[in-house]
């Protein structure tokens, strides 16, 4: 128990949170890979009421491990309320960072102690699809084409060195938390992933981007959705042009230090 109730070095207790809506094939699955790749974080299944039992199935894995717990919600209610609430859950609780982590296996908790590692110096850490030495697997041209301008759009609009804006597999310090309004937040999809790297941006925390492998999912249906991404795209085209009017009236802006 000593090295795993300590945290992880350099981290401290961290929580991978993953939220689930019929995600029976995979909850199992993905939660021992977490505790196989790293043994001194917990889990917090955000489950929003799934009616094919992924949340029963969270309970019997948490009732047989002290790392994994469950946040039962009353019904679905998308991806970024979902983490909201699973932020609002470490903090409380005092961990000192929180992990994005989809359900499906399309993020690699094998890529964990990387992004771990490299939380050790920054705030804000994206595990990258787009990063030098990142593989994308089994996605067709389309999904592919489809992030890479969706996210060139992003850094563009947005004045973000961020390669992938919408990645959602990614390590938050408690302080950079702290230092982002959440309560503004309220996104879902792709564009909850590019408003929170917009907000930590502003808020001037440290960002850096680690290579990772993201392949599709193996089981059950994708949450991606036309609805998702036009949602993303009118966001990022709203912030852009409000940042860009502030700008001309003379706000300053917060500028993120980047290694």
């Amino acid at each position: 128990m000593g090295a795993a109730a300590a945290g992880h070095p350099g981290v401290g207790r961290v929580l991978v949170v993953i939220p689930t809506y019929n995600e029976a094939d995979n909850v199992r699955r993905i939660v021992a890979r977490v505790r196989a790749a790293a043994p001194a974080v917990d889990v917090l299944v955000a489950d929003d009421n799934s009616p094919d039992g992924t949340g029963g199935i969270a309970d019997a894995l948490a009732g047989v491990d002290p790392r994994v717990h469950v946040l039962h919600r009353p019904g679905k209610d998308g991806l970024g309320a979902a983490y909201l609430a699973g932020f609002g859950w470490a903090r409380e609780r005092g961990y000192d960072a929180v992990v994005e982590m989809d359900a499906d296996g399309s993020h690699a908790p094998e890529d964990l102690p990387a992004l771990l590692h490299a939380a050790r110096d920054a705030d804000v850490v994206i595990g990258s699809r787009w990063a030098r030495g990142a593989r994308v697997l089994n996605w067709p041209w389309r999904r592919l084409l489809l992030s890479r301008v969706g996210n060139l759009y992003a850094r563009l609009a947005l004045g973000m060195p961020v390669s992938d804006a919408t990645g959602g597999y990614r390590v938050y310090r408690s302080t950079a938390l702290d230092a982002i309004d959440l309560a503004s937040v309220r996104s879902q999809g792709y564009a909850f992933q590019v408003e929170l790297s917009r907000l930590a941006h502003r808020a001037g925390v440290r960002i850096v981007e680690v290579p990772i492998t993201f392949a599709e999912r193996e089981h059950g249906d994708s949450k991606m959705s036309p609805l998702i991404v036009a949602e993303a795209l009118w966001r990022v085209t709203r912030w852009g042009v409000r940042d860009r009017r502030a700008a001309v009236r003379g706000r300053p802006r917060a500028l993120a230090r980047w290694p």
